[in-house]
């Protein structure tokens, strides 16, 4: 009964502005602006962050401060279009770029625009529409049982509306400062982005990346997760490319067909090493750990499904009081059969009748399962990367047992599992937006249609981001990883022909099952091991920010002010860098990087850059702490 007693900030008989044309325009900039930087971090590090708390910030700092409305649940609409591409753009990385990996070995045609805005279009109103009928039963029902953290964190900063210049402030800080350390870094070249050490006689290697963004992740994620990708990262780097190296010397190991091991570290040192084996380790291990992060979750997945079917017949009724009124039950039916149809009958769209039905079930389901998990540990834990595994498996084997292989079905199951994927993540954002708008007194169907809004703009936006990025660098290189990706990629091809070194890939799933055993959290630790190491000693450092602030003696309120202005700060940066990475990739494009290259000028030598890029990660260092720790408060 304790949702009766609850009583939002805006009652329910009062009537306040949502959506505006201030509000939708903000918000679709923030969708795309977010969308896109996302995109790039994500195909990185293979990691996203909220982009919740910093829209509803810079909401606020533009509505309250500068055009002076008092008008909290217009910011409120503006965060929840603006975080829609944040989760769009995360279940397109994870899934869509291997579709260029395959096109690029001409297995496949590269994936058309329209094909990718209509998959993430079609995955991401799906998510929004599933999460209606859920809503009562999770965001009502289960009030004071699951938190939502970002959801009731976002409503707590737009609740602090007095500090919305300030805070907004430190995220457009973040913005300018992370693109002209990019623009140092990879425009100009006048230091290197990366710094190894190495030991004479000893093939391991650790150093570290200098980017403003990969650092913020460890801010943000906190020291604990950092500290588990770091481990990961140790692992592979300096315990099992060593023994590789040590026991292999002259052999030629699968997959290489004509270099040994010694000649292979010699051309390219370790990384060649970590190219050619680690990453089907870590591929290994990432699988494991999702489907781990899955069974784990059965109880709760069983029990939320038989929730949210038993709630279908509540969705919808008694919504004559504001705060209750969600889309119409007999429009979301609709809109749901109507999108099944597309999903089979549009020809860009490579699934099938069979494909487009465990898209709805597999879907509905996920989408459940995705609302209450991100409800109990947050977004960023939401083992969204599981579930598409779970999808892929099952999507391919189905496939290949109905005789649809080959080329066609492996972009039909890339297809399914890239809906899916974007269902869960929108499942999940819709989620705690709703819970934000529940803690503040909004409408669920003004936001529900901010949702929407913010689903298609971020779906016009993402193909053009993917091909500019991939145009620029390409998926699978050293600037693009696309971890995630390649990951599924390697699945699909595993189940349908057969041909991974299988043996590389059960050594990473022991290593997850080793490590889930001594209860360490699997999923982090997986990603530590696929990812270079100096990327997880990057985000190492920032995890070390984190601490050192968690850990310092200033008085609990202003600790926690100079935690909430080193994410806000970190936000900024993740969210500046991407789109200076952006603009790089179009400036490679059209070969205008040469032009702004100084590093053949300056020439410097080995020594002399790896300090000034030491230099250089120091002043980024200290920018954090300049925005958090050493800020000026009233």
């Amino acid at each position: 009964m304790e949702q009766n007693k609850f009583q939002p900030y805006i009652p329910a008989e009062k009537v306040t502005p949502e959506i505006t044309v201030t509000s939708i325009i903000m918000g679709i900039l923030l969708a795309v602006i977010f969308g896109a930087a996302n995109a790039y971090l994500g195909l990185r590090v293979g990691m996203t962050v909220s982009a919740s708390i910093p829209a509803a910030v810079i909401a606020m700092g533009v509505i309250r401060v500068i055009m002076r409305k008092n008008s909290i649940l217009e910011s409120n609409v503006v965060q929840t279009i603006g975080s829609a591409g944040e989760s769009v753009a995360a279940g397109a990385i994870f899934t869509l770029p291997a579709l260029f990996l395959w096109a690029a070995e001409g297995i496949t045609q590269k994936p058309g625009i329209l094909e990718i805005t209509l998959i993430a279009l079609v995955g991401g109103l799906l998510g929004v529409f599933f999460m209606i009928p859920l809503r009562n039963a999770l965001i009502v029902k289960e009030h004071g049982v699951l938190p939502y953290p970002e959801g009731t964190a976002c409503a707590e900063v737009l609740l602090a509306g007095e500090e919305g210049g300030a805070n907004a402030s430190t995220v457009f800080a973040g913005m300018g400062f992370a693109a002209l350390f990019k623009l140092v870094i990879d425009g100009l070249k006048a230091v290197p982005g990366e710094i190894a050490f190495r030991v004479k006689g000893f093939a391991g290697e650790i150093g570290t990346q200098i980017y403003p963004a990969v650092m913020s992740v460890g801010f943000i994620c906190g020291p604990r997760i950092s500290s588990y990708m770091f481990a990961g990262g140790v692992l592979s780097w300096l315990v099992v490319i060593p023994l590789i190296v040590m026991f292999g010397q002259n052999i030629v190991l699968y997959p290489s067909v004509d270099q040994t091991i010694a000649q292979m570290f010699e051309a390219g040192g370790a990384s060649a090493i970590w190219s050619s084996y680690i990453r089907y380790i870590g591929a290994g291990a990432l699988a494991a750990g999702g489907i781990i992060s899955l069974i784990k979750s059965l109880p709760l997945i069983i029990r939320t499904f038989r929730d949210a079917v038993g709630s279908l017949g509540l969705a919808g009724k008694g919504n004559a009081v504001r705060t209750e009124q969600d889309i119409n039950m007999t429009v979301v039916l609709i809109a749901i059969a109507a999108l099944t149809l597309a999903v089979w009958l549009i020809p860009a769209i490579p699934v099938s009748l069979i494909g487009a039905i465990v898209v709805v079930v597999f879907g509905f389901f996920f989408a459940a399962v995705s609302s209450r998990m991100v409800g109990l540990v947050g977004s960023s834990n939401n083992p969204v990367s599981g579930m598409a595994i779970a999808t892929l498996l099952i999507a391919t084997l189905i496939l290949k047992i109905t005789g649809d292989g080959g080329a066609h079905g492996m972009t039909a199951a890339i297809a399914i599992g890239s809906i899916i994927c974007i269902v869960a993540a929108i499942a999940g954002d819709t989620s705690q937006d709703l819970k934000t708008g529940y803690l503040l007194g909004a409408t669920p169907k003004k936001q529900q249609y901010g949702e929407i809004i913010g689903v298609v703009a971020s779906a016009l936006a993402i193909g053009g981001t993917l091909y500019l990025l991939d145009s620029a660098w390409g998926f699978g290189s050293e600037q693009l990883a696309a971890p995630q990706a390649t990951l599924m990629k390697m699945i699909i091809e595993g189940v349908m022909n057969a041909q991974l070194p299988w043996n590389l890939v059960f050594i990473g799933v022991f290593i997850a099952v080793t490590v889930e055993v001594i209860g360490i959290p699997v999923l982090p630790f997986a990603i530590g091991v696929y990812l270079p190491v100096h990327l997880n000693t990057c985000i190492m450092v920032g995890g070390l920010i984190r601490l050192a602030l968690d850990k310092s003696k200033k008085e609990e309120a202003k600790k926690q002010a100079a935690i909430n202005d080193g994410i806000l700060y970190c936000s900024g940066m993740i969210a500046g860098e991407g789109l200076a990475g952006i603009l790089l990739a179009l400036l490679a494009i059209f070969h205008v990087d040469k032009l702004i290259d100084i590093s053949g000028f300056l020439n410097l030598p080995p020594t002399m850059a790896t300090v000034l890029s030491l230099v250089l990660f120091a002043i980024i260092i200290a920018t954090v702490l300049k925005f958090s720790a050493w800020k000026k408060r009233k």
